[in-house]
């Protein structure tokens, strides 16, 4: 037998409490019969303690949820595999969007991750270079953790270099079946240049769609300098000849990838709409079953014992006390 919710035995001091109260109450009682000079019997006193008491007993018991093992059923889980590459440039540190570019992407990929079922995800953030800060998992509690720790400061240099996130992400993927595989870029599509298209050429993989999310206003705005600790902004970025330096949203470049790698394009917006278009769009690739799991399946034994006991309640509550004097 095992115990679903077995932190719920802390509850046992219920019965254990009340057969103290009906024991003390009892004693107080025969006290005040003895001073009083008078001889009492009750007939059910002791059998109402024992049916109560057990009655709670069972219905605490009951709370454990108790279970027994029968047997093992087999599941096969259908997904795709899903690589998201982060733009974490500096350039993402503008805040054109509020608060800053690279927290409503982290933004993004949190509703992504509360709406994704099955699916493989993975991260590879990228600027100038690029790496996999995390493989493909199922565990979105994880997916979760690694995405708090993503900022501009993971990789140095400057620049942006999609083309190397692609490549990365594209040898990265199991390619074993006919399923389709997902690479969702986030950025604000600043520094390209033609080295992300002539990946994508080169691959020619009919089966990896690559979808583009834009991070940014078009207006755009001044790339801050913060102090070492990154908390406090101290200037803004300027260039070889001592001026401010503006990075405004390069749609074209992310609409060109997109195009390139049969998927879609999207702005990001206030509202969200763009991660309900992109979880639609993905929604109807075709995905592969990847993963088969033996699941233990358990009977629930929990309503014996609250029925039980509820009905050893309701006896003892209706039993007559009968006094003799």
């Amino acid at each position: 037998m095992k115990f679903e919710y077995p932190f719920n035995i802390i509850y046992i001091i219920l019965p254990i409490s009340c057969l103290i109260i009906f024991i003390l109450g009892y004693g107080k009682k025969q006290k005040i019969m003895d001073l009083l000079k008078m001889s009492t019997r009750i007939d059910f006193k002791i059998i109402r303690i024992v049916l109560i008491s057990l009655g709670l007993g069972l219905m605490v018991f009951s709370l454990l949820g108790p279970q027994i093992f029968k047997g093992y059923r087999e599941v096969n889980r259908e997904g795709l595999d899903i690589y998201i590459l982060i733009d974490t440039s500096k350039s993402m540190l503008v805040e054109d969007i509020k608060p800053n570019r690279i927290s409503r992407a982290k933004k993004i990929i949190e509703s992504i991750l509360d709406n994704l079922e099955g699916d493989r995800i993975g991260f590879i953030p990228f600027s100038s270079a690029a790496y996999i800060q995390m493989p493909l998992t199922d565990d979105y509690r994880l997916a979760r953790m690694f995405l708090r720790v993503i900022d501009t400061d993971m990789i140095g240099g400057g620049g942006t270099n999609a083309g190397k996130a692609i490549r990365l992400a594209y040898n990265s993927f199991e390619r074993t079946s006919s399923a389709d595989r997902v690479v969702i870029v986030l950025s604000d599509g600043e520094e390209h240049g033609s080295d992300s298209l002539n990946v994508l050429k080169e691959i020619k993989d009919e089966h990896m769609k690559l979808y583009a999310i834009g991070i940014g206003s078009e207006k755009g705005g001044l790339v801050p300098v913060y102090d070492s600790m990154g908390e406090k902004r101290i200037d803004y970025k300027k260039d070889s000849s001592g001026q401010f330096v503006m990075s405004k949203l390069n749609p074209a470049v992310l609409e060109s990838l997109a195009a390139s790698g049969s998927g879609l394009y999207y702005r990001s917006s206030v509202s969200g709409s763009e991660i309900d278009l992109l979880l639609k769009d993905i929604a109807a690739l075709k995905r592969d079953t990847f993963k088969t799991e033996r699941i233990k399946r358990f009977r629930q034994l929990y309503q014996y014992f609250l029925g039980t006991g509820i009905l050893l309640f309701v006896a003892a509550y209706l039993m007559p006390e009968r006094r003799r004097i």
